[in-house]
């Protein structure tokens, strides 16, 4: 069987296992039927996320020339402090801006391969998490807009990690950490203005992806200069496929690329 589409983000379902589907525009696979199974990928072409063209993807999907003028990859979108829709001020189009930083976001802790903090829209909880590989995630504070989750960020990343270690996330090396301490701990760095949308819940949530063996030596494979790769597939995780000679592939980091999908044996 073959599909052939537009890489864009994997979309899940956080059942008691996570369940992976791409988006092949005629197709709508679950990769998760592919485990276990050889598969090729080949790359075809780009087709920006944002105009369609065939221009080459410069960063997260888009073209150069629309990653510089989108509104859905401007700089508040990394750095949720720089938001500025809450003040009536535009970055690159008020509107979308509006829509997107004024909802509630959450400051969370998640533990992919060790604590971070991070920030999210709430209706991408638990989606977040599961895209960064984060086995468990805890809610810190529940606030109205982005700027006040950015923030908050800023001052508690001065006491804990932002980032996360991806090697060491597909490793399965995971730091054991108690996320309800991890809370506490972290409550007097909180800024005055964001203290009261402290979240007293302490439940976190825990997170299995369908891996049948993680990597020693994750190497990240690069299709377009390869152009093809013939390889098992024996997890997923993260935004990741895993295959069983050590290779990994972030979809996520090749939205953009077309490519052409072929299981080869069962």
């Amino acid at each position: 069987m073959e599909y052939q589409g537009v890489l864009k983000k994997m979309s899940t379902e956080n059942l008691e296992c996570v369940q992976y589907y791409l988006d092949m525009k005629s197709d709508f696979l679950n990769i998760n039927q592919l485990l276990n199974r050889v598969i090729s990928l080949s790359f075809i072409t780009y087709e920006c996320l944002n105009c369609g063209s065939e221009r080459e993807i410069y960063r997260q999907g888009f073209c150069k020339k629309c990653f510089f003028e989108s509104p859905r990859v401007a700089d508040w979108i990394l750095r949720p402090e720089l938001s500025k829709a809450h003040l009536d001020k535009e970055d690159r189009d008020l509107e979308y801006e509006k829509e997107m930083q004024l909802q509630p976001h959450i400051v969370y802790l998640a533990n992919s391969s060790n604590v971070k903090v991070g920030v999210t829209r709430k209706s991408q909880v638990p989606t977040r998490w599961i895209d960064q590989g984060a086995h468990e995630a805890i809610e810190i504070l529940e606030v109205p807009n982005r700027y006040l989750a950015g923030i908050t960020e800023v001052a508690l990343k001065k006491h804990v990690a932002d980032k996360t270690n991806w090697r060491k996330m597909l490793r399965n090396d995971i730091e054991e950490a108690d996320l309800k301490d991890w809370k506490v701990k972290l409550m007097p760095f909180i800024p005055e203005e964001t203290k009261e949308y402290f979240l007293e819940k302490d439940k976190a949530m825990n997170i299995y992806f369908p891996v049948e063996k993680y990597p020693i030596k994750p190497k990240s494979l690069n299709l377009i200069k390869q152009e093809s790769f013939v390889g098992k597939l024996v997890g997923i995780k993260g935004q990741y496929l895993i295959f069983e000679d050590d290779t990994v592939f972030n979809i996520r980091s090749n939205e953009g690329l077309v490519v052409r999908i072929r299981i080869v044996k069962k």
